[in-house]
């Protein structure tokens, strides 16, 4: 694989070393790397081992500035044909996220710390993996984040093993030792408190020499200042020696006696335990963050509380004075380093996630149409689960058609874009659009085809964006395919986007599935049961209903009852269907009828309906979402066209009949029409002689 490492500075710090370590081992690996950062002092590292930097301003936050680092880290990822752009800190996250997602690289990211939630760092979740060094920060990334779990990755750390030789604690008492602090000297690290402690241990151990190594932030340089006041202040100024900033990290272990991390904000990993744990160096940490996942107290280290004095001094003392425990936590911890925080596995398990990222497709189908429209895009995902086994497929789907995919066994998750509820607007536009950031999808597939869907997918920051060109906001979509006003069939148009994924769709199966459960089923028993309705009665359902915008496609309720009246002379029953807009044409109908239906109008769900269809022997409906359910459940139905065209609506199969008269008007496609001549020229007559022949009841 060809790998692109990004990251502020290579200057002294645990991201910096991070990069240089594994850097050294993808090469060993046969892997190329490259890394991009601001320059520093480490970059000579680089070049020692062959590994190729490349200087941008990647570590400043001017607008300007970050949109050029963009267009020139495209050109890199191009150059050099980079497979995955890891990422490391907040700024570069940005401009390697843009430049991965324009070049299809894949974008992977490391969180190192607790980062205040704001756009620069929300970003981080962005990427396809998040990798985390403790479960501290999994869990920082998840709740405050909003990450999904399933795109979490948790590799600790690693140290280089031949770097820090271990020597084991020496076994007497010694009149002098030496205490370290190794780290970013910041508020949250806790300096000040340990040198409270560190002025009550001198006086016991006078000769203690404590070594503070780095240095204060850019943003705070006068922060060294004031621990060396401090110091003048708890007259300590002969135990303690500020050192600055070390790059020879392994020399400073191998001379001291004990290694103390008394930070009193959250750590996220604690990169200078396993280093010291390598050295043989015991170590006392504050029991926060990271370092309780790595420390077990008393076995591989000792935790004090933050902030305690007292339990600092008493467990420096402890640790000095007892040397069998200094031992036996130096033994105990470099056996543990050896086996969980090595260098090597830090690397066999982020080449793991590499590999993952390269392989695992995260597809998005966009479909938040109507009941019918969703129904019949289920063969085209029948055919996406065949094409990619191992992708997770997500459906952006509206509220009222959820239940028709919340069984289905192709996809593996619903997301919902409640357009009309809680999602209304522009505010409800850019909050789905978050959520398909976080998401990180590879590709969408566009089977809704209008304005919103084109936007959302380019909201979601999704590389390669499949859909139509149809003029409506098309340029959002940077796949397309030119649509033709022609008369094809639902699933004809479908597989020609599919086609321009490379997707063979050549003789694929194009039957509709829906997936009502056991409890739908038992409860359309229960439902006919109360009607006073026998396993053996014959059963014809009819929808009397149509959505409110589409009167037009409504056959008279005249013929509905009269047609009812000649079914029930041959013992066939009729049960009414519809949602809760045809209550009202319900009730007209049992009023006017000279039999009993049974209604069941506005009383099933999607998936009860389809149970409940599946119980007739026939079906009778005109161009709705019931009439795709009747298809589904392998149910013989008679459909009734008259506004709409069945070539564009109708996906053909031997179970179902379309009946439309031919006129000049017709398709018109109004919603509201005076005459509606195209759904009254069709007779009662001729479609009991459709239902009487068609199972020749």
């Amino acid at each position: 694989m060809n790998i692109l490492q990004i990251l502020p500075r290579l200057d002294v710090g645990g991201v910096e070393t991070g990069t240089i370590d594994l850097s050294k081992e993808l090469i060993k690996r046969g892997h190329k790397v490259i890394v991009v950062s601001g320059g520093g002092k480490l970059v000579k590292n680089l070049i020692e081992m062959n590994v190729r930097h490349i200087e941008l301003a990647v570590h400043k936050k001017s607008p300007i500035t970050i949109l050029d680092s963009i267009k020139k880290l495209e050109a890199i990822i191009k150059d050099e044909r980079v497979d995955i752009v890891h990422s490391r800190s907040r700024v570069p996250n940005i401009i390697a996220f843009f430049a991965a997602r324009h070049t299809g690289a894949k974008f992977i990211t490391t969180a190192h710390g607790y980062y205040s939630n704001h756009f620069i760092s929300r970003v981080t979740g962005w990427a396809k993996f998040v990798i985390v060094a403790s479960s501290v920060i999994g869990r920082h990334m998840i709740e405050d984040f909003k990450v999904p779990y399933e795109r979490i990755r948790l590799i600790p750390r690693g140290v280089d093993l031949d770097k820090f030789v271990f020597k084991m604690p020496a076994a007497s008492s010694k009149s002098e030792y030496k205490i370290g602090v190794v780290g970013r000297i910041t508020p949250i690290k806790g300096h000040g408190f340990f040198l409270q402690a560190v002025a009550r241990v001198a006086r016991l151990f006078p000769k203690v020499k404590v070594l503070i190594v780095g240095n204060a932030p850019k943003d705070k340089p006068g922060y060294i200042e004031n621990l060396k006041t401090l110091t003048k202040q708890l007259q300590i100024e002969k135990y303690v020696d500020f050192l600055g900033a070390q790059y020879d990290i392994p020399r400073i272990m191998s001379e001291l006696d004990l290694l103390v991390l008394p930070s009193i904000g959250h750590e996220a990993f604690g990169r200078v335990i396993i280093e010291a744990g390598a050295s043989g160096v015991p170590v006392i940490a504050t029991r926060i963050g990271g370092a309780v996942e790595i420390i077990e107290d008393g076995h591989t280290g000792v935790l004090v509380k933050p902030g305690d004095i007292l339990e600092m001094v008493n467990s420096i003392i402890r640790v000095l004075k007892d040397r069998e425990l200094s031992k036996n936590i130096a033994i105990e911890a470099r056996k543990k380093i050896e086996r969980e925080y090595s260098l090597v596995k830090m690397t066999e398990d982020t080449i793991k996630v590499y590999e993952e990222a390269s392989r695992k497709k995260n597809i998005l189908v966009v479909k938040f149409g109507a009941i019918g429209d969703v129904m019949l895009i289920v063969p085209s995902l029948r055919i996406l689960r065949n094409h990619f086994p191992g992708a997770h497929i997500s459906v952006l789907i509206g509220a009222e058609s959820k239940q028709i995919l919340k069984n289905c066994p192709y996809i593996d998750e619903l997301i919902l874009y409640d357009k009309l509820g809680r999602d209304r607007g522009m505010k409800g536009l850019f909050k789905t659009s978050a959520v398909l950031r976080r998401k990180n999808f590879d590709m969408s597939i566009d089977f809704q085809n209008n304005k919103t869907s084109h936007l959302i997918s380019w909201l979601g920051a999704i590389p390669e964006r499949f859909g139509y060109d149809n003029g409506k906001w098309s340029f959002f979509i940077n796949k397309s395919i030119k649509y033709l006003d022609i008369k094809a069939t639902p699933l004809a148009e479908q597989f020609r986007l599919l086609k321009s994924m490379k997707i063979n769709t050549a003789g694929v199966s194009t039957y509709l599935e829906i997936w009502p459960s056991k409890e739908d089923f038992s409860y359309v028993d229960a439902l006919l049961k109360g009607a006073w309705v026998s396993d053996s009665q014959i059963l014809a359902g009819i929808n009397i209903g149509s959505s409110r915008r589409w009167e037009t496609k409504r056959w008279p309720l005249k013929n509905f009852v009269k047609l009812s009246d000649m079914l029930a002379e041959k013992d066939i029953r009729v049960v009414l269907v519809g949602s809760n807009d045809a209550a009202s044409l319900a009730k007209d109908f049992i009023k006017i009828s000279s039999t009993k239906p049974v209604n069941a109008v506005g009383m099933t769900s999607v998936t009860q309906l389809a149970a409940l269809i599946k119980r007739c022997k026939i079906f009778i409906t005109g161009d709705s979402a019931p009439m795709h359910i009747a298809s589904s459940m392998g149910v013989d139905f008679i459909a009734l066209f008259g506004p709409t065209d069945p070539l564009r609506h109708f996906e053909p199969n031997e179970k179902g009949v379309v009946v439309r008269k031919d006129l000049k008007c017709s398709p018109c496609y109004k919603t509201k029409c005076k005459h509606a001549k195209c759904m009254e020229s069709i007779s009662v007559e001729e479609i009991y002689k459709l239902v009487m022949k068609k199972r020749a009841l």
